[in-house]
């Protein structure tokens, strides 16, 4: 037993040697994927740079799967157990990396190439896969359903914030797209012949804003006006607004999302302009935490000297399409802190944060950790049956 425990321990020695050895090389993709920030499915440049440095190292790489373009599968290995490590790439509109996917994206690639070592001598495979248009698209949902994680044995990727958790909670969560049509007139001379869209948006806000304070705590509604007209003088014949609607748990999204349209049928009553709506083809799930590879991630993480704090919605709480992976496959999707509580992530601040000295060490501890999990899983199959008993139930 000490003679095992001595060789999984030179192995994450190894790990982490070769990702110290890969730190410069990291750091330039990282800062390369940061500065030229690119919309879901538009990924094609951190797409290409991410692949080139994988295929580099040994990696098959498949381009263009599941249908997306700037989706891609790099595998090094054969046979199970498989083990993925999820790479992330998109930016925001108008704020670029304000969420930190350069580390994402770069932190398991770097994890997956160190990692090559322990399936050398374990067996098993190691998988990257790059997972396009996480912020607003849900790439992983689509990704999911095309079957691609089927025969996976455990996923994980670890996120850039300002606290340092092993287990997260995200909200179930589903896009409204509306439109009202009115009837134009001039505003001022013949205003009672007009019908007003824009009134018919302003009243569903208003609604919306009645009813939020009588959800759960858990749940959230916000939503944007896209479109309220050409000119003052003109009563709107045409306005648009795009909305999310959010729950912790998928049935109270359900009934929500009732709860929410009746909003807008209500505005189209009042107003006597024509409603026409349509809910997102992808939804996002909430997160299914393994707790067993949770705890066998904190170890790691602890060892490189940061310091793990449970996780609280005080701190609060988005939605993610990892969630979708984790109600198909074990799971976990850490954060990893790279700036101060009081940075907002999806702020200019954030961003700045993900290209900084502090972003970069995140960037290293969060491959590390990675890798070392992945000889964990690879070197310890008795966790591997814990983790799958955990998600499967004990039957297994």
């Amino acid at each position: 037993m000490a003679g095992k425990k001595r060789s999984k321990e030179r192995l994450k020695a190894q790990v982490c040697a070769e990702i110290e050895k890969q730190r410069d090389r990291l750091i330039r993709l990282s800062l390369k994927i940061h500065s030229n920030p690119e919309l879901g499915f538009k990924e094609k440049k951190a797409s290409e740079w991410l692949t080139r440095y994988l295929s580099r190292y040994g990696f098959g790489v498949e381009k263009g799967i599941c249908g997306l373009p700037t989706a891609f599968k790099a595998t090094y290995g054969s046979g199970p157990p498989i083990i993925v490590l999820i790479a992330e790439y998109d930016a925001l509109p108008g704020v670029g990396h304000a969420c930190g996917h350069n580390i994402i994206g770069t932190s398991s690639a770097g994890a997956a190439v160190a990692s090559k070592c322990v399936v050398d001598y374990c067996g098993g495979t190691v998988v990257v896969l790059g997972t396009p248009a996480e912020e607003v698209f849900g790439g992983k949902v689509l990704m999911v359903n095309a079957g691609i994680f089927e025969g996976v044995d455990v996923a994980m990727m670890v996120h850039p914030g300002v606290r340092n958790f092993v287990t997260t909670e995200a909200l179930a969560c589903v896009g409204l797209d509306i439109e009202f049509l009115g009837k134009a007139a001039h505003a001022a001379a013949y205003p009672e012949r007009g019908v007003n869209a824009l009134e018919a948006v302003i009243l569903s806000f208003n609604a919306v804003n009645s009813l939020r304070q009588h959800i759960r705590s858990d749940a959230r509604v916000h939503g944007i006006i896209t479109y309220g007209g050409e000119a003052a003088n003109i009563v709107p014949e045409r306005a648009a607004a795009s909305f999310l609607v959010r729950a912790l748990d998928g049935s109270y999204l359900e009934d929500l999302k009732v709860k929410v349209l009746n909003c807008f049928e209500a505005a189209a009553l009042a107003t006597g302009a024509k409603l026409r709506y349509k809910w997102s083809d992808v939804a996002y799930a909430p997160m299914k935490n393994n707790q067993k590879l949770a705890e066998v991630f904190k170890l790691n993480l602890e060892s490189l000297g940061r310091s793990v704090e449970p996780f609280s919605r005080h701190f609060g709480v988005g939605s993610t399409d990892m969630g979708n992976v984790s109600q198909v496959v074990p799971s976990i999707h850490p954060t990893i802190a790279i700036a101060s509580p009081g940075v907002l992530v999806h702020s200019p601040d954030f961003a700045a944060a993900a290209a900084s000295s502090e972003g970069h060490k995140g960037l290293l501890d969060a491959a590390k950790a990675m890798a070392m999990t992945v000889v964990d899983l690879l070197r310890e199959p008795r966790l591997l049956t814990e983790i799958k008993s955990e998600f499967y139930g004990s039957s297994l």
